[in-house]
């Protein structure tokens, strides 16, 4: 349903703001999100603060204006991350606030309120998810240093690869509107991270469950008091939990473990046959048994393991990035197998079945989210 702003109607959108230490942000963020209300008759903006027991004077603010704007709410608890925080806040504003549209939004000064109503827009024209993107053309992040540049610019690009997010450019950014009736359908606790690593994983649950996303560009502004909360842990957490965004479907990866035996079983097979029947040399014989594998793997895959899913790339399309996948994750076996014998002196088997194994999962993951990606109605 999109939200219609014809005479008459009235739609509540909600706004969560999970804090912590916030004391010289948040009557700011509060007072601008507010004063877009006046702008249109046609929505009823609401704001929730989940504040994870701030120690200096956020709950006090928040209980202080809370006397000028009905429409204010708080709810505390402790400090578990920014995942778990917005877990309660989105749990909360679908249980007792009713709202059509759930924003996400810092309370550190660092999103433009001033944005709100081009985030209203967007859902209005029938979009599911709205994305202020740094990374899009009229975004940035004037900010950062290179290291961290670096760093989101990589997770980001883990995250479209491994996670699904193929065509969303700013996977982690915390300032987005969602249709709320998909996340009363999404799978809240599937979302086991606490972290900022909540966002990715977030994105990833739309998507699946075929949200149309659209990004609009935001300059991320240098925070105006207060710390920043991105800590180590956080960064962890976050390439931790890059491999589950992948792993929805069991049944899949069960199914393309077996096609990547059955692929074994081929090219030692053929080479077998070549060097042995047909005297191929040792060093042809490879390149014909492990191409004729991997037509093999990809046929397999293609007409069972991911033959439920409607795709919309052409065979040979998928075929090319089949390849391109294979030949990248080969790379990391061998790569995984040098680390693991020469630095870390482990024995040679154990370290080719480590490489083995780290290639096998994410040559799953970048393949069922990229060859064989399911069409949605955004992409």
């Amino acid at each position: 349903m999109d939200i219609d702003s014809s005479e008459g109607s009235n739609h509540s959108i909600c706004f969560v703001l999970p804090t912590f230490n916030e004391e010289a942000n948040i009557r700011e963020c509060i007072e601008s999100i507010f004063s877009h209300e006046n702008q249109s008759e046609h929505f009823l903006i609401k704001v929730l603060v989940v504040d994870d027991n701030s120690n200096d004077k956020t709950q006090e603010i928040v209980l202080e204006l809370k006397k000028t704007f009905s429409e204010l709410q708080m709810i505390t608890g402790q400090k578990r991350g920014l995942g778990d925080a917005y877990k309660r806040g989105f749990q909360h504003a679908l249980d007792q606030m009713d709202p059509e549209v759930i924003f996400q939004m810092d309370a550190d000064g660092q999103h433009d309120p001033s944005l709100i109503p081009e985030f209203i827009k967007l859902i209005e024209r029938g979009n599911d998810l709205v994305i202020g993107s740094r990374f899009v053309e009229g975004g940035s992040t004037p900010d950062f240093s290179f290291r961290r540049k670096l760093i989101s610019r990589v997770g980001n690009l883990l995250v479209r690869y491994v996670g699904g997010a193929r065509h969303v450019q700013d996977c982690t950014s915390g300032y987005r509107a969602i249709r709320a009736s998909f996340l009363k359908d999404s799978e809240l606790s599937f979302l086991s991270t606490k972290g900022y690593s909540f966002q990715s994983s977030l994105l990833c649950e739309l998507i699946w469950r075929g949200a149309k996303v659209v990004e609009t560009p935001i300059i991320f502004i240098p925070r105006i008091g207060g710390d920043s909360k991105l800590s180590l842990q956080d960064q962890i957490e976050f390439i931790l939990n890059i491999p589950k965004l992948g792993f929805r479907n069991a049944e899949d990866f069960i199914k393309y473990s077996v096609v990547g035996f059955s692929g074994v079983l081929v090219n030692l097979g053929l080479y077998a046959i070549l060097t042995r029947y047909f005297g191929f040399s040792e060093i042809i014989a490879p390149l014909i048994s492990i191409e004729s594998s991997l037509l093999s793997n990809f046929l397999l895959n293609n007409f069972w393991t991911f033959k439920k899913r409607e795709i919309s790339t052409s065979i040979y399309k998928r075929f090319l990035q089949f390849h391109v996948v294979s030949g990248g994750t080969a790379c990391l076996n061998y790569f995984t197998f040098l680390f693991a014998f020469a630095f870390l002196g482990l024995h040679d088997i154990l370290s080719n079945l480590i490489g083995i194994a780290v290639a096998a999962i994410l040559n799953f993951l970048i393949n069922s989210n990229w060859t064989w990606r399911k069409k949605h109605g955004n992409n």
